[in-house]
C-alpha cells in the first residue's frame, strides 16, 4: 500500500467519525398560547377566591367548637363530670363572695366544703341543647339524666374579653347554689360519702346550733345524697338535685336512732332500774316507781323488777328522748298498822312509765337520764 508524502501514514476514515464530539439534539420549543394562560391564571384566581372565603367558614366553625358560650358551658360541666372540682372553681364567674350571696338574699356565710372533688355530685349525659341571645347575656341550656330523668339547667353566659381574634367568657351568675341542709338527731352527716360535722362549717363553732340549718354551697348541675350514719343514728339517703345556679335549696334530714343505740339505751335503762331495786325505802331516790303506805313499815323494803320497760327512742331537738315505755316493780315489805299494831305482809307489784332524755355530748358520747311521771 502506498504511503503519503514526508512519509507519515494517514489514520483510517472509521477512526476520524469515531472521535468528533455527538450533536445534542433538542425538541422545539413550545410557545404559550395567549388563550391558555388565561386560563390558568383564572384557575388560580378561583382557587384562590375560595381559600380566601374558606377562612373565615374554617375560623366559624372553629370558634364554635372552642370559643363560643356553648363550648364555655360544656367545658365547665365536663370538668364536673371528669370530678375536677378546683379545675370548675376556677372557671371565670364561677366563685362568689358573701357580699354577692347576701345581695341574692342567700346566707353570706355559706360554706364551700362540699366544692370538692370527694363530695361531688356530677349528673350524666350533660350536653348543650340551646343558646339564646338577650342583649348581652347569652343563656345556654344544658339537658342531663338525673338517675334517670332528664333535667335541664340554664346558665347565664357574658363576654369576658377575648385572647386574640378569640372571645373569652364567663358566668354573668355563678352556677353555684346553696343547700340549706338541716339535719336533725345528728351534729355529724355525710354528702355523697363525703363526712360533715355541723360544728366544722358553722360560723358559731363549737356552739354551733344543733338545730340550725347549715347553709353549704353546691355546683349546678349536680345530685347530691344527704344521709347521717353513725353510731346513734342514721337515716337512707336523701337525694337532692341542684338545677338552679344562685338559688337555695331547702333540705330536711330528720335522723332516726339505730338499733345498736336503742339497745344501748335499753341496757342502760335496765341497769338504772335494777339500781334503784338497792335501795330499800318505800320511794327509790329519783326512780320512776315507789310505794305509798299510811301506816308504818315494820321491815326494810325489797324491790325487784318483773316487767322491763320496751324502750324506744324518738329525736327530740337537739338530742334524743326515751318514749313512755310501762313496766313493773315489786315490793316485800312487812306494814304495821297505826290503828292496831298488826303486822301484814306486803307482797304487791307495782306498775310505772319510765320516760329519759338523752344527750349527745361533744365526744359523741351520750348521756342518759331516767325519769318518770313522779320523778322528772
Amino acid at each position: 500500500m502506498g504511503t503519503a508524502a514526508g512519509g507519515a501514514a494517514a489514520p483510517p476514515a472509521a477512526a476520524a467519525t469515531l472521535s468528533a464530539p455527538a450533536a445534542m439534539v433538542q425538541p422545539p420549543q413550545k410557545r404559550l398560547g395567549r388563550g391558555r394562560l388565561a386560563v390558568d391564571l383564572t384557575l388560580l384566581g378561583i382557587v384562590g377566591a375560595v381559600l380566601v372565603a374558606a377562612v373565615p367558614a374554617a375560623w366559624g366553625v372553629i370558634e364554635r367548637e372552642f370559643y363560643s358560650p356553648a363550648a364555655f358551658i360544656e367545658r365547665y360541666v365536663g370538668l364536673l363530670a371528669d370530678g375536677k372540682a378546683a379545675e370548675a372553681l376556677a372557671v371565670p364567674g364561677v366563685t362568689v363572695s358573701s357580699t354577692e350571696l347576701e345581695a341574692a338574699g342567700l346566707p353570706a356565710t355559706a360554706d364551700g366544703a362540699l366544692l370538692r372533688s370527694a363530695a361531688l355530685g356530677p349528673v350524666d349525659d350533660a350536653r348543650v341543647v340551646s343558646e339564646e341571645q338577650d342583649g348581652d347575656i347569652t343563656r345556654v341550656t344544658v339537658e342531663y339524666d338525673a338517675r334517670g330523668s332528664a333535667r335541664t339547667t340554664t346558665f347565664d353566659v357574658e363576654r369576658n374579653g377575648s385572647v386574640g381574634p378569640a372571645p373569652t367568657w364567663r358566668f354573668a351568675t355563678s352556677p353555684l347554689a346553696v343547700m340549706n341542709l338541716e339535719v336533725s338527731g345528728s351534729m355529724e352527716f355525710t354528702v355523697n360519702g363525703f363526712t360533715i360535722d355541723k360544728r366544722q362549717v358553722s360560723p358559731d363553732g363549737a356552739d354551733a346550733d344543733p338545730l340550725a340549718p347549715v347553709p353549704l354551697l353546691v355546683f349546678s348541675p349536680g345530685l347530691y345524697s344527704v344521709s347521717v350514719d353513725t353510731p346513734i343514728a342514721s337515716t337512707p339517703g336523701v337525694a337532692v338535685l341542684s338545677d338552679r345556679p344562685f338559688h337555695a335549696i331547702q333540705v330536711p334530714v330528720q335522723a332516726k336512732a339505730t338499733d345498736k343505740f336503742v339497745s344501748v339505751v335499753q341496757e342502760k335503762v335496765e341497769e338504772f332500774l335494777t339500781e334503784c331495786t338497792t335501795q330499800e325505802v318505800l320511794q327509790p331516790t329519783a326512780c320512776p316507781f315507789g310505794y305509798f303506805v299510811q301506816d308504818r313499815i315494820a321491815s326494810l323494803p325489797k324491790w325487784s323488777i318483773t316487767q322491763q320497760p320496751t324502750v324506744s327512742v324518738a329525736p327530740d331537738g337537739a338530742g334524743w328522748k326515751i318514749l313512755p315505755a310501762d313496766a313493773v316493780a315489786h315490793i316485800d315489805v312487812d306494814i304495821r298498822s297505826l290503828f292496831n299494831g298488826r303486822v301484814r305482809p306486803v307482797s304487791e307489784d307495782v306498775p310505772f312509765t319510765v320516760t329519759g332524755t338523752i344527750t349527745v355530748l361533744p365526744d359523741g358520747k351520750a348521756s342518759i337520764v331516767v325519769t318518770g311521771p313522779d320523778t322528772q
